[in-house]
Order: structure tokens, then C-alpha cells, then sequence
């Protein structure tokens, strides 16, 4: 198994004279894709203070490496977060602690016919499924006020469809017009995690259930978030 980065907001090395604190519970992303998520995800665990979310929760992102690096099929995902839960220098405690495992839902509208069958093998690993539909752009489209009504509802055929033109998707060119950043090469587009009360606010006008994804647009991301923010913790 090729080693992994564990990118977490309880990074930060404490003084040896303050007392070390261990999470209480903690919630790892596991991503598709290898720039986009992974930008968003860090910029994201380091507002997790400002967030509001609690402070023996820790928030971390795991990095593929070497040949893990284009795991990107759901079930693979899915497999390599099991495969992390027994990694000892990660301390995963299946008690408490979640993998979130957060993909596309595109290739399942043409290409692929087990969707159902992965969210079982998900829900049986006791991991959260972050969905997109059709894909992680739309999430990130959100984060601009206004954009449901202006740019998504309009669009909603051609979102769903999400033709390629040229090299291009059409859900990556609306946010690219939007935003004037190459999501997949730049990694600025992650900075849009400051206004992801936007996204979450957003993100309600659209279905939310993964279960119902198939020939909706879809994203439940935000929504995975505000229920980490308003997670108690029970001692």
C-alpha cells in the first residue's frame, strides 16, 4: 500500500509545555480527483475554527501518492478508505471517526450501472458518500452568490448533459466564466472555501439525497458539511 499524506487541522505543533490534546472524533476526506478537491479540501480544514466547527473534532483531507495517486473510480475509493482504517500511524477509531468519500456521479448517467450497489458497499463500511452531480465544479459554482438562479437553473439540461466542448466540460467552462480560474490547473479555485455559507445556503435548491442522484442535479457536500459544524460531541 503506497503511503498517504494526512493533511489536518490538528497539524499545528503545540508548545512542549501546553499539555497535547487528542481529537475526539475526526472526519477524512477522501477525494476523486488529485488538484481541484485537494485544494478546495486544505483551504477548507483551515477555516475549520473560524467555521465554528468543534474543537475535538479534527478535519483531514488524505492525499493519494504514487500509484494511488489516480484511484478515481468510486469503488476504488471506497476500497482505499478501508484499506487507511487499518493504517496505524492514522489512529482511525471505527467507533467514532468517518471517511468521507466524495465523487462525481456523471459516469453513472451513461457509463456505469452499479451506483445503488456502491452506496451499499459504503453504507456497510459505515463511510458518508459526498456526491456531485454531474460533477465537483457544480459544488463549486455555488460559492458564488446569486449563481443557482442565475447560471444553474437556466442551464439545468446542459448541466445534467454535461457535454464535452473541445477539451472541456460544460459545468467546468460556466464555473471558469464565473470564476476566471482553471480549476484543474490553479490552485486559487480552493480559496472559494471562504464562502462555503454560500455554497451551503445555495446548495439546498438542488437534491441533496445521493440515493435520488441519478437524472438530477445533485451535491450534498455542503450539506456534509453543516452537519459536521453542528456535530455534538458526546464525552
Amino acid at each position: 500500500m503506497a503511503p498517504v499524506r494526512n493533511y489536518s487541522s490538528w497539524n499545528s505543533r503545540k508548545e512542549d509545555t501546553v499539555e497535547q490534546i487528542e481529537p475526539y472524533q475526526k472526519f477524512f476526506f477522501i477525494c476523486e480527483g488529485a488538484n481541484t478537491e485537494t485544494w478546495y479540501f486544505r483551504k477548507l480544514i483551515d477555516l475549520k475554527k473560524s467555521l465554528g466547527i468543534h474543537p475535538l473534532i479534527d478535519l483531514c483531507l488524505l492525499e493519494k501518492t504514487d500509484e494511488d495517486r489516480n484511484l478515481s473510480y468510486p469503488l476504488q475509493l471506497i476500497r482505499f478508505a478501508n484499506q487507511q482504517k487499518e493504517a496505524q500511524e492514522l489512529h482511525f477509531d471505527k467507533g467514532h471517526d468517518k471517511m468521507i468519500v466524495v465523487f462525481d456521479a456523471d459516469i453513472f448517467e451513461e457509463k456505469v450501472g452499479n451506483y445503488h450497489e456502491i452506496l451499499r458497499i459504503a453504507e456497510e463500511s459505515g463511510d458518508i458518500v459526498a456526491v456531485t452531480n454531474p460533477s465537483f465544479e457544480l459544488f463549486l459554482l455555488l460559492h458564488y452568490e446569486g449563481s443557482y438562479e442565475s447560471d444553474i437553473l437556466p442551464n439545468q439540461e446542459k448541466i445534467l448533459k454535461n457535454e464535452k466542448q473541445g477539451n472541456s466540460t460544460f459545468i467546468y467552462k460556466l464555473l471558469l466564466k464565473k470564476s476566471g480560474i482553471n480549476s484543474k490547473k490553479n490552485s486559487e479555485i480552493g480559496n472559494l472555501a471562504e464562502k462555503v455559507e454560500i455554497a451551503i445556503c445555495q446548495e439546498m435548491n438542488l437534491n441533496q439525497d445521493e440515493r435520488r442522484c441519478s437524472g438530477q442535479i445533485t451535491s450534498n457536500i455542503g450539506k456534509i458539511i453543516e452537519e459536521i459544524r453542528n456535530h455534538t460531541i458526546k464525552m
